[in-house]
């Protein structure tokens, strides 16, 4: 049983897509899309950089989720794969939402650049951040939130795999959690790069803008179920799928309890569809036992087929 998982903010470079468009017309078709779409110029964007402007959340979001919806078109188009689940890390779980047939790609395309500003302009630059914990997780790390705390935000914002856990909330909050991290026995604790805290409650005012974006998409119904990331079991419920993006904003991504799920669920092969090799690496972590594969380029393609 095959199920595809999608990547996240972080997995985008100068260059992605470009090997696909070159190729394959569904890719270069579904890029075109995008800039009309968005009516601005994604492709250049996604196949030149610059990386700065490619790191920005609102073109990140937007520029990843085409990506992946370009791999996805081409994987339709050249194998017989057909997935039992989907799911998609944070940002990700817009792809797999497309690729249910949840979303039309045009309509997701627009709201995951607006999701994009809403999530930066949630928390000034600065007053925020996240950072990874490396061997700590569970009750220990929330008892190191609560402590590090002292009246602000800080919280676990991705579960990503056994021993792998990012916090998020106020700058100084996390500072203080990183410090207490090592002392409570963390092998690493460091600060990410990022712009904005995502997947904690400061996030909340993002989600309501998010709301009302989402009021005027339609959803159509499932075609394969969806892990959501809030709740890391499977939905394939139309009427739920808004709900779950607007709390998904502010929630934790419960990736390690999805991918678990798709494995109870008879899920043997992953396939990561989109740039990076981020999630094939977290799924081997998750369960040795599971094959996992990442497809974004030609030489990708031909690696599926062997």
């Amino acid at each position: 049983m095959i199920g595809f998982v999608f990547p996240g903010q972080g997995s985008q470079y100068a260059g992605m897509g470009k090997d696909l468009a070159d190729n394959f017309s569904v890719a270069k078709q579904l890029f075109e899309e995008a800039n009309d779409s968005l009516g601005f110029d994604l492709a250049s964007l996604c196949f030149d950089g610059p990386e700065e402007d490619l790191k920005l959340t609102t073109n990140t979001q937007p520029a990843i989720l085409t990506v992946s919806i370009a791999a996805l078109r081409v994987i339709e188009q050249e194998t017989g794969f057909a997935p039992a689940f989907a799911a998609g890390h944070s940002l990700g779980e817009y792809s797999a939402l497309v690729g249910a047939g949840a979303l039309s790609f045009a309509d997701a395309v627009r709201v995951v650049r607006k999701r994009g500003a809403f999530m930066q302009e949630a928390v000034p630059v600065g007053e925020g951040a996240m950072a990874a914990i490396i061997g700590l997780d569970g009750a220990p790390l929330e008892d190191v939130c609560r402590e590090a705390a002292q009246g602000k935000v800080v919280s676990p914002a991705n579960f990503n795999s056994p021993g792998q856990v990012v916090i998020a909330g106020h700058a100084d909050a996390v500072e203080r959690a990183i410090d207490l991290a090592k002392a409570k026995g963390a092998k690493r604790a460091l600060p990410l790069p990022v712009s904005a805290p995502f997947h904690c409650s400061l996030m909340v005012p993002a989600g309501e803008r998010l709301k009302e974006v989402l009021e005027s998409i339609a959803v159509n119904p499932l075609n394969i179920p969806v892990i959501s990331n809030v709740e890391a079991v499977p939905n394939a419920d139309a009427s739920r799928v808004k709900d779950l993006l607007v709390t998904q904003v502010s929630s934790p991504v419960r990736w390690d309890e999805s991918v678990r799920a798709m494995v109870g669920l008879g899920v043997k092969r992953f396939i990561e569809i989109g740039p990076g090799k981020v999630l094939a690496g977290l799924v081997k972590r998750i369960d040795k036992e599971v094959e996992a594969q990442s497809f974004s380029d030609v030489a990708g393609l031909r690696s599926l087929k062997a």
